[in-house]
């Protein structure tokens, strides 16, 4: 049996070429990112060590590699929106459905890549992210153990080196004098302190930077006197005055890689199978503490024994000691040995209390560190998934926005990442310490995100507008009373000419429907409670807007630019400003009676009453003026 032949077709290429590109920049951008959290992080390790720059070279390197994990994810995110977008915002996204290519066909390429990226992560993160994890933080172990670079400030104590405070009041850059120059030496214990005191020194380093040279020069120089005996009050020192000086400073200068082979107990220095036998090896051992900690506390505490032989038994029956009543022994003895029996209990109450709040500590410290030898097992699969659920979330919403470029789609993004961060984080914190389930707290962003898009993907199939802001910005003019102004252009090419005769006579009943409404419902007034929340359409006032809308459109075809410069003049007419907020009558109750949404409905349907007021006096200006103006200009 033959297997069909897989056929990749010219637009599938086309696809995959227009994501690959912009993932190969997002990718490098996300790294950028994310590798300048992490030297955010350790900047305060980095300062004043003085670190080689091949150093600072495997550093960045390793950093590299560890995050590529984290930033695959986003990067595909913010490079499906932005293909999607690029896509409908050329029109080549309508092209390919105009030709009977359904969206969920044109995903699939970069599906493809996408799933591919996720095994990529998985490989990453199984095999070469422990690596580099490892020697990330044996990099960092080696520099936290460096001693700083010595660059002593002026006007301040310098302490970066053990067991030397030094002051300098002013240091001369070009000669490299230093003035006023303070020395306290306590290398030898706070006991054995000296204090030098100088006008003026130099200092330099030896060539392999194990020892500070300080030269002095005109000082005096403080120190005590050893004296073993310990009731003196007065502890005699020595003082010396000198015109010259070395001090001799042992410093470790030099960057030194040290072991750090002991780092691969961190869960996020092992691959899963080495996970696996940690977390095994952690349970047993948490589970054999835990149950001595248990023995003791029956012992020590309730003095019972966990274990028992046929003779502690027999002895313990024969004597009657398990009925034994201990409140009527209390009650027979007397009030010293009460006193003495409470005092007793209370310390020991107190010891237990010490002993099991240490027990309890190493136990929390030993159950956090094996949830995060768990959560990081599944890390490995979660995160591969990200890779296919952001492309999953990011290609419907590109071709919902219809966005292309670093605007929307980065504004997105960043919103859909930071929700991510966020889940991911929270739930990592409470299942590590223990307060939620492990497979909850590893997997509440995957299922938080996954629904999110398969609603996307569903709505981009169905070319909903969820994310169209032009939808978004027409309702919420609606609902606080703005409106755009009308737009009429004179148009170069008119097929059909107005009816000027026609409209004449239209705008003369828009002019006396105007004023009879105004009197008639009296706008002047402010509207009851009934008119707010159970008035229903206004055909009167749907019958004036819409007269108005089809005049203004069929003179909108004039050639007269007086002619389209009234036109602009006519207010857009609110007619649903007037009517109920809801076509339900018990949710117009509802909203009447519930505080403080009727004041609200109420204050909006005023404003829209008096707003009406004014329009309806435009139009009836305009409507005169227009007339005017044709005959005026001989229209009809």
């Amino acid at each position: 049996m033959k297997l069909p032949r897989l056929y990749i077709k010219k637009l599938d290429w086309f696809i995959i070429k227009s994501f690959v590109q912009l993932l190969m920049g997002t990718f490098f951008i996300c790294l950028f990112i994310f590798i300048m959290q992490m030297l955010w992080k350790s900047v305060d390790e980095f300062v004043g060590k003085g670190l080689d720059f091949t150093v600072l070279a495997q550093f960045f390197s390793l950093c590299s590699v560890a995050v590529v994990a984290e930033a695959l994810p986003l990067a595909i995110l913010l490079a499906s929106l932005m293909t999607f977008g690029n896509f409908g915002e050329r029109l080549e996204l309508l092209a390919m459905k105009a030709a009977g290519i359904p969206l969920i066909r044109i995903m699939m390429p970069i599906m493809a890549v996408c799933i591919i990226m996720g095994g990529v992560s998985f490989y990453f993160q199984n095999v070469v992210s422990p690596y580099a994890q490892m020697k990330l933080y044996t990099i960092l172990y080696s520099i936290k153990q460096t001693s700083p670079e010595v660059e002593i400030p002026e006007g301040v104590f310098y302490d970066q080196i053990e067991g030397y405070n030094l002051f300098v009041q002013k240091k001369d850059k070009e000669t490299g004098m230093l003035y006023k120059v303070m020395i306290y030496d306590m290398s030898a214990g706070f006991e054995n302190a000296n204090i030098l005191v100088a006008d003026s020194g130099k200092i330099t380093t030896t060539p392999d930077d194990k020892h500070l040279i300080l030269q002095l020069f005109t000082g005096e120089q403080f120190s005590n006197i050893v004296d073993q005996g310990v009731n003196k009050k007065n502890v005699p020192y020595r003082r010396e005055t000198f015109r010259k000086k070395v001090v001799v400073i042992p410093i470790d200068g030099g960057f030194d890689m040290k072991d750090g082979s002991f780092l691969k107990a961190n869960a996020k220095s092992q691959n899963m199978l080495e996970l696996e036998e940690s977390i095994e090896s952690l349970t047993h051992y948490t589970d054999s503490i835990g149950r001595n900690n248990w023995r003791g506390a029956m012992r020590t505490t309730f003095n019972i024994r966990t274990e028992y032989t046929s003779q502690d038994t027999t002895f313990m029956e024969r004597n009657n000691l398990f009925s034994l009543n201990t409140d009527s022994v209390y009650n027979t003895a007397t009030s010293l040995n009460k006193k003495l029996w409470k005092k007793a209990h209370l310390t020991k109450i107190k010891q237990l209390k010490t002993d099991y709040e240490i027990k309890n500590s190493i136990i929390y410290g030993l159950d956090k560190d094996l949830n995060k030898h768990k959560i990081t097992w599944w890390d490995k699969i979660t995160l591969s998934l990200a890779c296919v659920i952001f492309f999953f979330i990011g290609a419907p919403l590109g071709a919902i926005v219809r966005k292309g470029g670093l605007g929307y789609p980065v504004l997105i993004s960043v919103a859909i990442f930071i929700l991510y961060y966020l889940l991911n984080t929270s739930a990592y914190k409470m299942a590590r310490a223990g307060e939620w389930h492990i497979w909850v707290g590893s997997w509440l962003s995957t299922l938080v995100l996954a629904p999110m898009g398969i609603l996307f993907t569903y709505q981009s199939n169905k070319d909903s507008a969820i994310f169209n802001t032009d939808a978004y910005k027409a309702f919420f003019m609606s609902l606080f009373g703005i409106r755009e102004k009308r737009n009429v252009t004179l148009k170069e090419v008119v097929i059909d000419d107005p009816d000027y005769n026609n409209d004449y006579k239209i705008l003369e009943e828009i002019h006396q429907e105007a004023r009879e409404y105004k009197k008639r419902n009296k706008l002047k007034k402010l509207p009851s409670i009934s008119s707010v929340f159970f008035t229903t359409d206004d055909n009167k006032l749907l019958s004036l807007n819409e007269k108005l809308e089809n005049t203004i459109e069929e003179m909108g075809n004039s050639r007269n630019k007086k002619v389209i410069q009234l036109l602009n003049l006519f207010p857009i007419l609110a007619p649903e400003g007037i009517k109920s907020p809801f076509t339900i009558k018990w949710l117009n109750i509802l909203s009447l009676v519930i505080f403080p949404i009727g004041i609200i409905i109420y204050v909006r349907a005023v404003r829209f009453r008096f707003r009406l007021l004014k329009d309806l006096v435009t139009v009836e200006q305009n409507s005169k003026t227009l007339m005017e103006r044709i005959v005026k200009e001989k229209l009809i």
